[in-house]
């Protein structure tokens, strides 16, 4: 999941989907027109397998049941696309100094068009920048990059000196000679690796509940755990693999702490068995005798699809075998943003810091930030703070149907 409020709350009017996409014939679809297909698809689904398990969930309405995975899944993909307009700010900066630099930070900021305390913040990293060697433009289109993140971070002085170190260091490593050239190698870096993780999620996770939902519609007769084990096909699972995950997901469903530790007890087993696990784990919950025990086989089937998502989805995202030689190492830039990150559930807030904060501290020194420390492109890094945000969010599971308005590009038109 990577994991934000829209910026209109820091002074930018973002514009929610409340008509279509403007039309553009035989183009290929943008990132952030991607990315809201994506988040209203997972939406869909959302209320669809929620109202599964939770008869009296309407459309639009909201439920005290344990939230399932795809009920996360809008958020995650709305953090993207706040990803996304991030880049599209920092790329309006690079394209507007092409023609015509940049005089001051002043003038360069105002391009971005941020104001309130968020703009301070940015004026900051901005300066720290160009002392670090970056020239004016590059460093208030990196800087800007952080604008739709949990940029209140940065008032630790030790995230705020590692950040702008990072950033200079991405800079200075990317590939080609003008500055500016440099500066958008970064920015196209974070835009492609929060698109390529979006698509590949929905299209691997949604598409299959998208199958499974409308596998469900067209059987005749109950719906069973059993059923969804032995008649359902996902191409890749494999039956007995998925019916062994399955039993210990049942048997262990209410051990502390939950099992995560995924590869350990599947070694070899084909992932996409997990996922028929999971919607068998979530006919189980359907039919559980008592609140306690729907929540537990929920909760369980949520870990398997999140593994399935982060550990063979998002990881080869986040770290390729190839990198693309116009881009900066994607692993370095998420050490970057990572004490940034940070996702509403709806109306509860996650942030990265907040968790790290609440960790031991990594290396026990007091001279760095414990958030500056973790790397989200490492997935036990990505993975523990990922459990950590599904255990807030299971103490107030209405917070989540606070479904995000998808988002539309505020630089286009």
């Amino acid at each position: 999941m990577s994991f934000f409020r829209p910026l209109a709350t820091a002074g930018l009017l973002l514009t929610s989907l409340t008509v279509a996409a403007p039309a553009r014939a035989n183009e290929v679809p943008t990132p952030l027109e991607d990315n809201r297909r994506i988040t209203l698809g997972y939406i869909e689904i959302a209320y669809e397998l929620g109202g599964l398990l939770d008869p009296n969930l309407q459309p639009g309405g909201s439920s005290n049941v344990r939230p399932n995975w795809f009920v996360f899944a809008p958020h995650a993909s709305q953090t993207g696309g706040q990803g996304m307009l991030g880049t599209a700010l920092a790329r309006r900066v690079i394209n507007a100094a092409r023609g015509n630099p940049s005089l001051s930070i002043l003038q360069a900021l105002d391009r971005v068009g941020l104001f309130g305390t968020a703009r301070l913040t940015l004026e900051n990293l901005t300066l720290e920048l160009v002392l670090m060697g970056l020239p004016l433009d590059a460093a208030a289109s990196l800087a800007s990059l952080t604008t739709a993140m949990h940029w209140e971070a940065l008032a630790d002085p030790r995230t705020f000196t590692a950040t702008a170190s990072r950033f200079a260091w991405l800079y200075w490593s990317a590939p080609g000679f003008l500055p500016l050239d440099k500066a958008e190698a970064v920015v196209i870096t974070l835009e492609r690796t929060l698109h390529e993780g979006n698509l590949a999620i929905f299209t691997d996770i949604g598409g299959s509940a998208r199958i499974y939902l409308d596998w469900r519609r067209e059987l005749t007769g109950p719906v069973t755990p059993e059923r969804v084990l032995t008649e359902f096909v996902l191409q890749g699972a494999v039956p007995q693999e998925a019916q062994l995950a399955y039993a210990y997901a049942v048997a262990h469903a209410n051990d502390t702490p939950r099992p995560y530790e995924i590869e350990s007890l599947f070694p070899g087993m084909h992932w996409k068995s997990l996922l028929v696990a999971a919607f068998a784990l979530y006919e189980e919950a359907r039919l559980a005798p008592t609140p306690a025990a729907r929540d537990a086989l929920i909760a369980m089937g949520n870990n398997y699809v999140a593994w399935r998502e982060q550990h063979d989805m998002a990881q080869p995202v986040f770290t390729p075998a190839v990198a693309h030689a116009d881009e900066v190492s994607r692993s370095a830039l998420m050490q970057v943003i990572t004490p940034l990150l940070r996702t509403y559930f709806g109306t509860l807030e996650w942030n990265y810091a907040d968790y790290a904060y609440n960790q031991p501290d990594p290396d026990g020194s007091i001279l760095t930030s414990p958030p500056t420390e973790y790397n989200w492109a490492t997935f036990w890094d990505r993975w523990t703070g990922i459990l950590y945000a599904f255990d807030q969010a299971y103490g107030v599971p209405s917070a989540l149907w606070a479904m995000p308005e998808p988002l539309v590009d505020p630089t286009e038109g």
